[in-house]
């Protein structure tokens, strides 16, 4: 039953002359009172939402438009091809291998895409684990003249979370593939459980090449943990300058949201279009690297592809590596790489020069199996098993006693 049906039940207010004691007269003057004021609550029409500032004098540059899921606030931002993240051009992303993407990333599916439909896409959230909103949302896609055309969307208030869900859905349908950066663990995941709280349904599936694998890959051995800002300067050559901490965007919002103040979150929608330009740079690095990757980078490259199959790819990061000076590290991969194409005299060659320069187990194993299989020297395996090859006390038992009756026979 509606509140002003039960108020109106509750009869007429009680008379002054009513009641049997000294209190009545006041106390249903105050009843009176309050039904008044309730009555005029009810009759009141609700309040409105606080109204959208103007595109033209707010601190946000977004403009307003209304759709069937609510209002969508929404900026578009061209980037000209002679952009640049640090040393690489934005547009160079459209122009990447995509084969040599597939590769990095080991998934064949990205092969046949082509990256000139490619959809960019970054999330800035409420927070961490469950009841979690997606309140700004980055992504940039290349137009027919080969510019990178970036879209912010950004919920004002979270009544219009349809609207803003339905876009994104729009975009990921209209997309080849989808490039993220740990996207995979979480902006896909959390758009998909917004869309079904939204009663809409999950993003089309589409290929997806999440660069925070691909740099790990390429980059931990020399940088440690791939924060993107840190690809940025280490990788990219180009430092953002005053940026807000990832930390500090969920309380920013729960600011705006309480006070409105627009000012609040002009930091996090650059830092969101930042994190859309440098992805599409970081494409345009990885899809033609050899030049431009540190060396140590080249190796991760050369490994990556090793266990992707892409032998003679591998050999040639490998080669061009130790050329710009990796030093011992070069010659081990190279090693492995020529093992794994059945060139055992490569392999054996550079194993033996690393040797020469540093200790490994691994690789004193590797050459003791060359030395028994490959030139069959028996007693110079054994040397080097006596040095330590990292096995079991088991396997060295194993091998010690099948490498002395070789030896042996070899004697006699």
């Amino acid at each position: 039953m509606p509140f002003k049906d039960k108020l109106e039940r509750l009869g007429p207010p009680v008379t002054a002359g009513a009641g049997s004691g000294p209190e009545a007269a006041p106390r249903s003057d105050v009843l009176a009172e309050l039904r008044r004021k309730m009555a005029t609550l009810l009759e009141h029409p609700p309040l409105a939402p606080r109204p959208p500032a103007d595109p033209s004098r707010t601190a946000l540059p977004f403009a307003r438009e209304e759709r069937p899921g609510g209002v969508l606030h929404r900026r578009k931002l061209s980037l000209p091809r002679s952009h640049h993240v640090g040393r690489i051009p934005v547009d160079a992303a459209a122009a990447a291998s995509p084969e040599l993407l597939a590769l990095l990333a080991l998934d064949t599916a990205l092969g046949p895409c082509r990256l000139e439909r490619a959809l960019f896409l970054d999330t800035e959230t409420t927070g961490l684990g469950s009841g979690v909103w997606a309140f700004l949302v980055g992504m940039a896609g290349f137009d027919a003249e080969g510019r990178l055309e970036v879209e912010q969307l950004l919920l004002q208030s979270p009544a219009d979370e349809r609207a803003l869900v339905e876009r994104v859905l729009e975009r990921i349908e209209a997309a080849e593939l989808i490039i993220t950066y740990n996207g995979k663990t979480f902006d896909l995941p959390l758009l998909a459980s917004r869309a079904v709280m939204c009663r809409l349904p999950r993003p089309a599936p589409r290929p997806h090449l999440d660069l925070l694998h691909v740099a790990r890959r390429l980059h931990r051995g020399r940088l440690g943990a791939c924060r993107l800002v840190t690809l940025e300067s280490e990788v990219l050559g180009f430092v953002r300058g005053p940026d807000i901490e990832g930390g500090e965007i969920p309380a920013r919002y729960a600011h705006f949201l309480r006070t409105g103040d627009e000012e609040a979150l002009a930091a996090v929608v650059e830092h969101n279009a930042w994190d859309v330009a440098t992805m599409a740079a970081l494409v345009g690095l990885y899809g033609e690297p050899f030049e431009l990757l540190h060396p140590t980078d080249l190796l991760g490259m050369a490994r990556t592809l090793k266990r992707a199959g892409a032998l003679s790819v591998a050999e040639r990061a490998a080669d061009t590596a130790l050329e710009r000076g990796a030093g011992p590290d070069a010659l081990r991969v190279r090693g492995s790489i020529a093992k794994a194409r059945g060139d055992r005299a490569r392999a054996l060659a550079d194993f033996e020069a690393f040797s020469a320069d540093a200790s490994d187990e691994a690789v004193r194993l590797e050459l003791a199996k060359l030395y028994e299989h490959f030139l069959k020297l028996p007693t110079r395996a054994l040397e080097l098993l006596d040095q330590g090859t990292g096995e079991s006390s088991e396997a060295v038992a194993k091998r010690r006693s099948r490498l002395t009756r070789k030896a042996s026979r070899q004697g006699a």
